[in-house]
């Protein structure tokens, strides 16, 4: 037994779900507060950016969930096939199937010898076998194919819990302190996200939360510019 003692724990992102909830809220948090201080920006009436900002975020909650479904049902489907025709070849010419698994390791610089050995062993199992030969030829871990429903359901709530951040001033107040509180709700909610995305993909949680930040900060103020825009244009 080593005497170093050496924690190696992983997280399981399999199903998609982790990927999707941080995407969700990132995305659901950037793209509402730009478009309630675009709107904002015209100088409308409160209860108008309250539903603006209301419609945004079930809207873009919905799209996010039916698009990250779709991508990843499409995704499941496309390695479903590619794992049915390994299927087939393994049992039409398991002999041609070994020996490009064999030359497969002889590349990686396993002695022949061994490569022959090791591919004798993982043929004696049909289940083995696909298995081994998904992820060496095709880059496809047939266990872990992703859960379409599970993404979708993180995404869905991930995206309406960060467009709620900068929609929430707008529910208790409106005008000037609104779209104050709603930056402030905003900024913080991304350095916050941003910091738990360093933290959990284990990179500098400063930068990535400042990183956050500033996409945020650019894509809001430029739609509350063009917001501004439209509304001396349309003399608000």
């Amino acid at each position: 037994m080593s005497d170093v003692d050496i924690d190696h724990k992983h997280r399981d992102l399999r199903g998609g779900g982790a990927r999707a909830a941080v995407f969700g809220f990132s995305d659901g948090l950037v793209t509402n507060v730009s478009l309630i201080l675009g709107v904002a920006g015209a100088h409308p009436a409160g209860t108008f950016v309250r539903l603006a900002g209301i419609a945004g975020m079930v809207a873009g909650s919905f799209s996010m969930a039916a698009g990250e479904y779709i991508s990843m049902q499409a995704q499941r489907e496309l390695f479903q096939r590619e794992l049915n025709v390994e299927r087939r070849a393994l049992k039409d010419s398991p002999v041609a199937e070994s020996a490009e698994l064999v030359e497969i390791y002889k590349q990686r610089g396993i002695d022949p010898e061994v490569a022959r050995d090791l591919v004798d062993e993982v043929m004696q199992d049909p289940e083995l076998a696909l298995e081994t030969h998904a992820r060496e030829e095709l880059g496809i871990d047939p266990s872990a194919l992703g859960l379409p429903l599970q993404a979708a359901g993180a995404s869905f709530a991930a995206f309406a819990g960060g467009a709620f951040v900068p929609l929430l001033p707008w529910l208790l107040t409106s005008g000037t302190a609104a779209i104050i509180a709603s930056v402030a709700a905003a900024a913080v909610a991304a350095l916050a996200s941003g910091a738990l995305l360093g933290a959990v993909s284990g990179r500098s949680k400063w930068r990535s939360a400042l990183r956050q930040l500033a996409i945020g900060t650019v894509a809001a103020a430029v739609t509350y510019g063009v917001g501004r825009l439209v509304g001396l244009g349309t003399g608000q």
